[in-house]
């Protein structure tokens, strides 16, 4: 796949090793990119972007791992002359995906002159409460991994690349439920997050509108680390199926407890779970749990392999859809910005709208009207012998 820096340069997938820098190739470029030659690097005045995400905290290997690929893309568009022949520069802030934070990381970016725009949040509620604070300062939000249909429509400065809650949910109720498990009684357990209220109440309409019952629904909070009580309340009412909307590190503990009440139930798992830590953290107990993910590598395809190579030398752990997305994301940001004429946040809000087609890692990219991307193909999933296996995708979402 290609990569659009000036026009388009090479981007693969979800796993695809970085070109360009030391041992690496750099991606292929159409001549647009910028007035210095893919061979210098770019020397002149930089560019710089904003890049809020949880580097500590129950985000903290997504954080990273988005920090990994943000700065891959970083080097490989320096590495090949930058934007129009200016360095592209980050500028990190930590912001342990806790609202509070990241609006207090707003402010900090948009009181900054040199500072064009912004990558982030990672979570949702986080990305909703700085938003204002981008919008008044006229300064795009491009978030890789917001997917409340409500994040953009904080205002006009909001971009989010992941697909919105309401696709998956739907996918979930009427495909990974109803048609592969063949669910009829659910039970949910979910995090008692902005992300995991939404996230039931859409998958709650969905099953409704298809024929799947949720016999029982309870939620939690963040690092809590009982769950029997929960699980006997839902036990009780017989469900065939237990689906669970949260992440990997509670997700990992509630299946635990499920084995060891001796409880043979299938059980789903939301994609925000899907990552080497629901296996390193839950062990031979995670073994058939199935979920959902919009995007995997495909190791037939060299770029994402490269890519994939790369990453997971870098950070220590293979990369996931969304530390993909957020590569993709600086690549889009990076095409935006070589498109302006003059180089400002109004010029790149104005670019970012316009860009068409735009051929990623995680797939071609168009803006719908309300700055949202739509996702359509979603993958069924499940660990085997230690390691995630796709099962089967669907071109689902009509």
């Amino acid at each position: 796949m290609k990569k659009q820096i000036s026009i388009f340069l090479v981007l693969a997938m979800c796993f695809a090793l970085l070109a360009g820098c030391g041992s690496n190739t750099a991606p292929e470029t159409t001549a647009a990119v910028g007035s210095t030659p893919a061979t210098e690097a770019a020397t002149a005045e930089p560019i710089r972007i904003g890049l809020s995400t949880p580097i500590t905290g129950s985000f903290a290997e997504n954080g990273l791992g988005t920090e990994v690929a943000v700065n891959m893309a970083v080097e490989e568009i320096n590495a090949n002359g930058g934007i129009n022949g200016r360095p592209l520069e980050i500028v990190v802030q930590d912001s342990k995906s806790d609202p509070t934070q990241a609006a207090q990381i707003a402010t900090m970016f948009t009181e900054d002159a040199s500072i064009l725009a912004e990558i982030g949040d990672f979570a949702s509620g986080a990305c909703i409460a700085a938003a204002p604070i981008y919008e008044e300062a006229g300064m795009v939000q491009l978030s890789p991994t917001a997917s409340n249909p409500d994040y953009t429509l904080q205002g006009d400065y909001m971009f989010s690349i992941f697909g919105k809650t309401t696709d998956e949910g739907k996918f979930i109720a009427d495909y990974l439920l109803k048609k592969y498990m063949q669910a009829e009684n659910v039970g949910v357990i979910y995090v008692n997050s902005d992300w995991g209220v939404e996230a039931y109440e859409i998958l709650a309409d969905n099953c409704s509108a298809n024929g799947v019952n949720i016999v029982s629904a309870e939620n939690f909070f963040e690092g809590e680390k009982d769950f029997n009580a929960v699980l006997t309340k839902i036990r009780q009412t017989n469900p065939d199926s237990l689906m669970l909307l949260t992440g990997y590190d509670s997700g990992s503990v509630i299946i635990k407890q499920i084995r060891k009440m001796g409880w043979d139930v299938k059980v789903a798992i939301s994609g925000l779970a899907y990552s080497e830590q629901l296996i390193s953290l839950g062990g031979e107990n995670v073994e058939g749990v199935l979920s959902e993910i919009g995007f995997v590598i495909d190791e037939t395809n060299p770029e994402m392999m490269r890519f994939a190579t790369e990453f997971e030398s870098r950070a220590g752990f293979a990369p996931n859809m969304m530390m993909t997305c957020a590569y993709d994301a600086t690549y889009m940001l990076a095409q935006a910005i070589a498109n302006c004429k003059t180089v400002d946040r109004a010029s790149i809000r104005e670019e970012l709208l316009n860009l068409r087609g735009f051929e990623g890692l995680t797939g071609p990219k168009t803006f719908n009207d309300d700055r949202t991307i739509t996702q359509k193909n979603f993958k069924i999933v499940t660990i085997e012998n230690g390691a995630w296996k796709v099962l089967t995708d669907s071109d689902y979402i009509d």
